[in-house]
């Protein structure tokens, strides 16, 4: 059986980064590629703030050029996704679809999924009006109404991308204050007419058996509730790490989250985290590729550390 230097375990911004960054120094690499690569980026109308695009780059290009400075290096790119990861370091075994694959260090770069409510009927309404990605959902919705939920980049972003399709555009936050960045809010606040903001609101129930007809809300203030009739809602309210494939020992935060040192290290030798995964303070493209970089040199000195 082949032994990697290196498995990578996911191909968004910081996957793709840690593998361009470890083939050019001379390791074997895989890569594991769970769709297509680009990871949340792909789910992005637009970014603003990621340096050497003054005008914004879409998402999709952004994926696209990420994926092209993969071409030509040695790098094996099967896709599927991983099951579990065991071992110790230089002797790890990487399960996927029924594969198992050798190596000697783990860098997880898998990312977070969307966060649900948690409420009735979420799961059965899922593609039926409720949605996690606007990008991809929010044409079936051109001159509805809809509501987005959160207070984060990610809520603000999409209500921005919203207000140029859909009719009616309702921002719901648990609190007054967002977490989002003020130029965001300052934009939304000045669209009166196409976007209503509700603060200090929470969604209690889903309206609808088998179509999302609306959204019985809460003011968590005084108490109060009211119907809101719409046709679609979008739910971004955080991140849920995907570390179920992992090992138990790994360190984790109190929201699941892999705790590393600054070198990207975890608690397992052997095994280093990048981008979402990790606590941190900032889930943003620029700091996922960062991570990536990190990673992927801690792990070469690693890698020179067992075979000195």
């Amino acid at each position: 059986m082949k032994v990697f230097d290196a498995v990578v375990i996911g191909s968004g911004p910081a996957g793709i980064t840690a593998a361009l960054y470890l083939a050019r120094s001379g390791c074997s690499v895989l890569l594991f590629e769970q769709l297509s690569p680009g990871g949340q980026v792909l789910s992005t109308e637009s970014l603003e703030n990621y340096p050497g695009y003054p005008k914004g780059i879409k998402g999709y290009e952004l994926a696209d050029l990420f994926a092209a400075h993969l071409d030509g290096l040695d790098i094996e790119r099967p896709t599927g996704a991983v099951e579990s990861v065991s071992g110790t370091a230089g002797q790890f075994n990487v399960r996927a679809s029924g594969e198992v694959y050798a190596c000697k260090t783990v860098l997880v770069c898998s990312g977070a999924r969307h966060r649900p409510l948690g409420l009735e009927n979420e799961d059965k309404l899922l593609g039926h009006g409720v949605s996690y990605c606007a990008l991809c959902d929010g044409n079936f919705f051109r001159d509805q109404a809809v509501a987005v939920v959160g207070g984060g980049n990610a809520a603000l972003e999409e209500s921005l991308y919203l207000s140029n399709i859909a009719g009616k555009v309702y921002l719901i936050h648990r609190r007054e204050g967002f977490r989002g960045l003020k130029v965001y809010l300052d934009r939304l606040e000045g669209m009166p007419e196409k976007v209503e903001i509700l603060r200090n609101t929470i969604i209690t129930r889903l309206n609808g058996d088998t179509e999302l007809t609306g959204l019985t809300l809460q003011n968590v203030q005084t108490g109060e509730e009211r119907q809101l009739p719409l046709d679609g809602l979008f739910i971004y309210v955080g991140l849920t790490p995907a570390t179920e494939f992992l090992p138990e020992a790994l360190e984790r935060d109190a929201q699941g989250f892999l705790v590393t040192d600054t070198e990207m290290r975890t608690n397992i030798p052997g095994i280093f985290a990048a981008g979402d995964i990790r606590s941190k303070l900032c889930r943003q493209v620029i700091t996922a590729a960062g991570d990536g970089a990190t990673a992927a040199q801690a792990a070469f000195i690693f890698l020179e550390q067992l075979h000195p």
